[in-house]
């Protein structure tokens, strides 16, 4: 009798998770956004990098890695964890009181994905503008780094993935999205 195969997570590097980073800040730069802080966490929500760009207020580590944290947890972006909050509030007390480390309600949390089968590799967190700007920008940081986030799949690969999301993020900064 063949053995199963062996199912093996794919991690990300830490070459890979600066990238992200690095992708989020260019972002940051040309949607003019406020400084920025951003940390990356691997699919076991441990921390593989931080930084924080100058100007940054305190407690950005924090809020950054409560934002992934929450994604990971979930398994969906960090601005649906805030809907599931607001929808169903003991169920969130219950699952932050069990949890291994503080969840951030907010958007900013994105899912790291493997482009080719959409398997969860972590999460980025970003905080330091409007929760929106965090997210888009910490989408393009994803895209820059080669990889996808939950806005990048059909219907099809949506259910198969399980992937919740809200509708388009848009920059609410900007006259005509008021």
């Amino acid at each position: 009798m063949t053995p199963p195969p062996v199912h093996r997570l794919r991690a990300l590097s830490l070459d890979e998770a600066v990238a992200i980073i690095t992708g989020t800040f260019k972002a940051a730069a040309a949607h003019k956004c406020s400084p920025l802080s951003a940390i990356i966490l691997d699919a076991g929500g441990r921390i593989k990098a931080f930084h924080k760009q100058d100007g940054c207020s305190m407690l950005r580590f924090e809020v950054c890695r409560g934002k992934a944290y929450g994604a990971l947890a979930m398994g969906r972006a960090s601005r649906m964890v805030l809907q599931k909050a607001r929808e169903k509030p003991l169920f969130m007390q219950s699952l932050e009181t069990m949890a291994d480390s503080p969840m951030f309600l907010e958007g900013g949390g994105q899912l790291i994905r493997d482009p080719d089968t959409g398997e969860v590799v972590g999460a980025v967190g970003v905080t330091g503008d409007v929760n929106e700007m965090d997210d888009i920008c910490a989408i393009e940081g994803i895209h820059a780094a080669g990889y996808k986030s939950d806005y990048d799949f059909d219907a099809e690969d949506e259910h198969r993935l399980k992937i919740v999301k809200a509708g388009p993020l848009t920059d609410p900064r900007k006259p005509g999205n008021r």
